[in-house]
C-alpha cells in the first residue's frame, strides 16, 4: 500500500468515526452493583451498592429523592445526574438522605436543585467522594457522624432558598475529615441578612480540614461570611494547605474562623477577607487583604 492510499483510507476512517453518534455516558463497569435506581423518589432498604445507569430527576418539593434506610450502602451514580430543579427555590426536598444509619458511601453523583443535596447522619462512618453538587438552595452537603470523610467533591452555586436565608457549601458535625474539595459560590438569600459558609465545621475533635479550595462566599446585609468556620466545640484540628479566597466585600467576613487556640492553621493562603484568621493559632500562613 503506497502512502497516498494509506492517507486516503485514514481520512475516510476519521470521517466515519466523526459521524457516529456519541454516547452520553458509559460506566467503566456495573459489575459491583447490587441493583439499579431507575426512578425517583426511591427508598433503599437492602445493603450493597446501588447504581445509576441514566440521569434521573424529580419535582418533589419535600421528602427525599433517595432515602437510605439501612446500614452499609453505597450509592454510585456513575457520574449521572440526580435532579430536583423543577421544585423551584422554595424546595424542602433532600437529594440523597440517610438518618440513624452508618457506613454509607455516596460517590460519582451530580446532584442539583435540592434544599440539601446530600444529608447523612447520625452514626458515622460516611464517605462522600468525587461528587459534583450545584444549584442546591440551602446546603450542598451535610455530613453528621464520627469517622466520616468528605473528599474530592466539587460544590458550586449554593444558596437562593426562599424559605431559609443562610447557605452552606459543606457542613459537618463531629469528627469528619474534609479533604481536597472545591467550594465555589455560596450566597445567602438577598434581603434576609443571612450567613454564608464555604465549609462549616462543628463539634469536630481532631479532624483534618486540608487542601480545600474555597471562594466566592457571600453573606447578606448584616450576616456573616466565613470561608472555613469552626464552631460548637471543635478543638485540636489540623487546618492545612487550604486556599480561601474572598471578594474584599465590606461587612463581617472571615477567611478562617476558629473557636479556640487549640486549632492550628498552617500553609493556608487567605486572601480578600476583612479578617483573615480569627482565633486559630497561626503556624505560618499567607494572609492578604
Amino acid at each position: 500500500m503506497n502512502r497516498n492510499t494509506f492517507n486516503a483510507l485514514l481520512v475516510l476512517a476519521l470521517a466515519l468515526l466523526a459521524g457516529l453518534p456519541r454516547l452520553a455516558h458509559a460506566a467503566e463497569s456495573y459489575d459491583n452493583c447490587t441493583g439499579f435506581i431507575t426512578s425517583l423518589p426511591t427508598t433503599i432498604t437492602s445493603q450493597g451498592t446501588w447504581c445509576l445507569k441514566q440521569d434521573l430527576s424529580t419535582a418533589i418539593t419535600s421528602g427525599m429523592a433517595i432515602n437510605i434506610s439501612t446500614n452499609n450502602v453505597t450509592i454510585d451514580c456513575n457520574d449521572f445526574k440526580i435532579g430536583g430543579l423543577a421544585a423551584g427555590a422554595g424546595t424542602q426536598a433532600e437529594g440523597i438522605y440517610a438518618a440513624a444509619v452508618q457506613n454509607v458511601t455516596v460517590r460519582n453523583c451530580n446532584i442539583r436543585g435540592f434544599a440539601h443535596g446530600i444529608y447523612l447522619g447520625t452514626y458515622g462512618g460516611f464517605v462522600v467522594e468525587d461528587n459534583r453538587l450545584d444549584g442546591n438552595t440551602k446546603t450542598a452537603m451535610y455530613v453528621f457522624g464520627d469517622g466520616s470523610v468528605v473528599r474530592r467533591n466539587r460544590v458550586f452555586d449554593t444558596g437562593g432558598s426562599t424559605t431559609d436565608t443562610s447557605a452552606y457549601g459543606i457542613a459537618t458535625v463531629y469528627s469528619v475529615d474534609v479533604l481536597d474539595n472545591t467550594v465555589s459560590g455560596v450566597a445567602a438569600t438577598v434581603g434576609g441578612n443571612g450567613y454564608a459558609y464555604g465549609i462549616s465545621v462543628q463539634l469536630n475533635d481532631g479532624g483534618s480540614i486540608s487542601n480545600n479550595r474555597v471562594r466566592a462566599v457571600l453573606a447578606d446585609g448584616t450576616g456573616q461570611a466565613s470561608g472555613i468556620g469552626f464552631s460548637g466545640g471543635s478543638s485540636r484540628n489540623t487546618i492545612r494547605g487550604n486556599d480561601v479566597i474572598g471578594s474584599s466585600a465590606p461587612g463581617i467576613n472571615y477567611g478562617l474562623q476558629c473557636g479556640n487556640a487549640n486549632q492550628h492553621a498552617k500553609d493556608n493562603v487567605i486572601n480578600g477577607f476583612a479578617t483573615g484568621i480569627l482565633t486559630c493559632t497561626d503556624d505560618g500562613n499567607v494572609v492578604a487583604p
